[in-house]
């Protein structure tokens, strides 16, 4: 079986999100998997332009056993390649399917396609304006109704995409995604390192944090009126609430709410290399996952992953994706919200608990298994489309 890997997600532009780490990550398994499968064997796309703003980093990936890279032209325009290019590629190279590891091209023409559908929430929680919302919403339909098969990021994903599109079982596999375990892990920061990187993102007291693009899905408003509210109920709490991840779709009410005059200081460190990042969590007093919506929850299962207390809204694919090992709170309560993270921060052993339970939960993540997984439902679909 030839798998056309569709590289649009390698884009340079989005390498801070969690379709960039997802792609990147299954290329590299994808790589391994080829060597060791004769029965596999993979394309994966890449540009001729130069680094810089349209620069796709499949570029950069060295071929391998059974594992092609080609360059075409039709990846430097990104409506081209959604519309018609990547189809057409396929074809060229004789691919048996095309792999997408997002919504991003159309299911139509002879090679079928097979594609990750992270979540719905352009329907649920739209993080774009209007208009691309409705392109989102109208590529999802497209992509959930005439693709081959569908892959998602968990079985409360699953189960949301089924209903929408009144899709069968059959036509959906859930695979959890994996995470970075040579960073995200419980290995000591060194004292000095974590000093200087406090210093260099202003942080001057203990803090709560949070991890991910600033955006309306994410719940951050209720997060900073709940960290108000346990301030001014706990005199004994002398915390910063920080913010870290890129600035995302409206997120200037989040933005107006921190400014506005109250109990504590909201910090908003900006994007963060993954070892920054993970000497951020692990500095932290408590990790607070507050979404509204979400497919997986990479950061949450990162926070896990250290060994920081973490709690996280009861919503969505939260509570199968941590194995219900967390504490629990309704995301629309700021009341809740406050009394939660209240109760961990005031007491030692259910802080203990909750660091000891969530490195257990998420070691079970791991992206072999995930690309292993993935190749397992790209066969399944394409049996299944064949009978």
């Amino acid at each position: 079986m030839k798998i056309a890997f569709d590289s649009w997600t390698l884009g340079s532009r989005f390498r801070h999100q969690g379709i960039y780490v997802y792609a990147r990550n299954l290329v590299e398994e994808f790589k391994h998997l080829a060597a060791e499968d004769p029965e596999l064997e993979f394309c994966l796309f890449a540009s001729r332009n130069s680094p810089g703003e349209f620069f796709n980093d499949a570029s950069a990936v060295e071929p391998g056993s059974r594992f092609e890279v080609a360059r075409t032209d039709l990846l430097e325009s990104g409506r081209l390649w959604r519309l018609y290019g990547a189809r057409m590629e396929a074809a060229r190279v004789r691919a048996d399917l095309i792999f997408s590891p997002t919504v991003a091209i159309l299911p139509l023409g002879a090679v079928p396609l097979i594609c990750t559908i992270h979540d719905a929430s352009s329907v649920f929680t739209p993080s774009h304006p209007r208009g691309v919302t409705l392109w989102l919403r109208s590529l999802l339909w497209w992509s959930a109704k005439f693709s081959r098969g569908i892959i998602t990021d968990s079985e409360s994903s699953k189960k949301d995409l089924m209903e929408l599109y009144g899709l069968p079982e059959s036509r959906v596999s859930a695979v959890h995604l994996g995470y970075d375990k040579r960073v995200f892990n419980e290995s000591a920061t060194a004292p000095e390192e974590q000093k200087m990187l406090l210093k260099r993102l202003g942080i001057t007291k203990p803090y709560i944090l949070h991890h991910g693009t600033i955006q309306p899905r994410k719940n951050l408003g209720r997060l900073i009126a709940a960290y108000r509210l346990l301030l001014s109920r706990s005199a004994s709490l002398d915390l910063e609430l920080v913010l870290a991840g890129n600035r995302g779709w409206q997120c200037e009410e989040v933005m107006a709410l921190a400014a506005k005059p109250g109990e504590g200081r909201v910090v908003f460190p900006g994007v963060l290399s993954d070892p920054d990042l993970a000497r951020l969590i692990k500095g932290a007093c408590l990790v607070v996952v507050p979404s509204l919506y979400e497919g997986f929850c990479l950061p949450m299962v990162e926070s896990m992953a250290c060994g920081t207390p973490t709690i996280a809204a009861r919503a969505s694919c939260l509570p199968e994706v941590s194995g219900g090992v967390l504490r629990y709170f309704d995301p629309y309560s700021v009341e809740e919200m406050a009394d939660c993270m209240q109760q961990v921060l005031e007491d030692t052993a259910l802080r203990e608990q909750l660091a000891r339970r969530g490195k257990e939960r998420a070691a079970v993540f791991d992206w072999e298994r995930c690309a292993r997984e993935t190749i397992q439902a790209l066969k399944t679909h394409m049996q299944n489309g064949r009978n």
